[in-house]
């Protein structure tokens, strides 16, 4: 056999076994074999570009950030105009939390591929963090322009439209995204919280309960749900909503305070006294909120 052919079955071989031990989540022997399967490659670029990128995805996800990105500017030098691996590099930079960088290369991604729509979700999404909403929106509209059926871009345009109090706009996108797939729970949660903005509490309310029905442990549900209920002096509907969500997250101090106030306007104080007690336990900031909330004084 002549040596080219004996080193590429080589580095097929190492291949087979890294992908191997990736599948069943043994990440370090998968990065040494992958390692071993690129010594062996000759002069083909693109072969030894794949084996890099899987390398370097690796390195990410084995918190090896420096090394992650020491390899994907390896892949650069083979290939400069290649947009997944500046996209991998600002996928390390917003890990880091390095958001300038993480833009600069989600920027030279969509530069050498206009139709990225991931690079331009995580500019939107950006945006939003650093609190430039107009942009996110607009980066947002081109994920949608690419990909139609982004249900996620959707739900995270309306969540902005509702910020910015913009409300028709928020339905309409809303909208959009629980036709695409309406068991998304956050787009259900989402438009609950619109159309109480609106002024619909009932339809919020049905909302916010099929939310719940797709997940459960989401205690902000629960909580808008009940907000809802004790803007109504509805403290018993408060009480109810507020001790499902309870027994499906007992690990959230913020429904345990919510109900310990809704307990305090019946008058059951102790039933009060023993909720913010939980309350304080899972979250000691609620012990210096409730100095100055004029629902517990009396329980205090």
């Amino acid at each position: 056999m002549v040596k080219g052919l004996k080193d590429d079955n080589r580095s097929r071989n190492y291949l087979i076994i890294a992908e191997n031990f990736y599948i069943e989540g043994q990440l370090e022997k998968a990065l040494v074999f992958y390692k071993k399967s690129l010594g062996f490659i000759n002069d083909d670029i693109e072969e030894k570009i794949d084996l890099l990128f899987n390398i370097a995805l690796i390195n990410d996800e084995l918190e090896n950030k420096d090394e992650a990105l020491k390899i994907y500017n390896e892949i650069i030098a083979y290939k400069p105009k290649y947009a997944g691996a500046y996209y991998g590099k600002a996928i390390v930079y917003d890990e880091l939390g390095n958001k300038d960088k993480a833009l600069e290369n989600y920027f030279k991604a969509v530069e050498y591929d206009p139709e990225y729509d991931r690079a331009y979700f995580y500019i939107a999404n950006i945006y939003d963090e650093i609190e430039e909403k107009n942009k996110a929106i607009e980066y947002y509209k081109k994920v949608v322009r690419i990909k139609a059926d982004d249900y996620i871009a959707f739900n995270n345009m309306a969540a902005i439209y509702e910020e910015l109090k913009e409300y028709d706009m928020a339905l309409e996108m809303v909208n959009e995204s629980i036709s695409i797939h309406s068991g998304y729970f956050r787009s259900l949660f989402n438009k609950g919280v619109i159309l109480k903005g609106l002024n619909r509490r009932e339809e919020a309310i049905e909302y916010y309960d099929k939310s719940i029905e797709v997940d459960p442990n989401y205690p902000f549900s629960y909580l808008n749900k009940s907000v809802i209920y004790i803007e109504r002096k509805d403290y018993k509907n408060a009480i109810k909503t507020l001790s499902v969500g309870i027994k499906n997250n007992p690990e959230t101090g913020f429904l345990y305070y919510n109900r310990a106030c809704s307990y305090a306007k019946l008058g059951e104080k102790e039933m009060a006294k023993k909720d913010l007690e939980k309350a304080i336990e899972l979250n000691p900031l609620f012990k210096e909120r409730s100095k100055m909330d004029l629902d517990l004084e009396n329980i205090l």
